[in-house]
């Protein structure tokens, strides 16, 4: 509910203020070094800040939050926007990484999904697909 104008006006707000894109997205996980040695060496990712139990990572406009001290994985919900799904999942195939879907075509348009060393899913849409 907006507050108004202090002067007793009529006041409507339109689009200040509001979201245009997601800013960062969080990973929990139980090996800090582990985790950044994979978001780093296998997807390109950079070290831009650390402070204790978190590393700050980016790509691009991607930016990951590590947080470390978590046993349980989970499903991040964090869909990385990437050229081509088929092509991540071959060369992340190759070294190993444990996929939970292979490419698919969905409403979103092309999307795969993987695990990371924590165990959590972590998915990799077609960044100019249907969205």
């Amino acid at each position: 509910m907006p507050l108004g104008d202090p002067c007793g006006g009529e006041f409507s707000y339109t689009d200040e203020g509001l979201p245009e894109t997601l800013c960062a997205a969080s990973v929990r996980c139980r090996d800090l070094d582990a985790s950044e040695e994979f978001y780093c060496s296998l997807l390109g990712f950079m070290n831009v800040g650390e402070d204790k139990g978190m590393r700050v990572l980016r790509r691009g406009d991607a930016v990951l939050i590590l947080t470390g001290g978590f046993t349980e994985p989970y499903d991040t919900g964090i869909y990385l926007g990437v050229d081509n799904p088929y092509d991540l999942h071959r060369r992340l195939i190759d070294e190993g990484v444990v996929f939970v879907r292979d490419p698919l075509n969905s409403p979103i348009g092309v999307y795969t999904s993987f695990r990371d060393p924590s165990g959590n899913t972590v998915h990799a849409a077609d960044r100019r697909g249907r969205l």
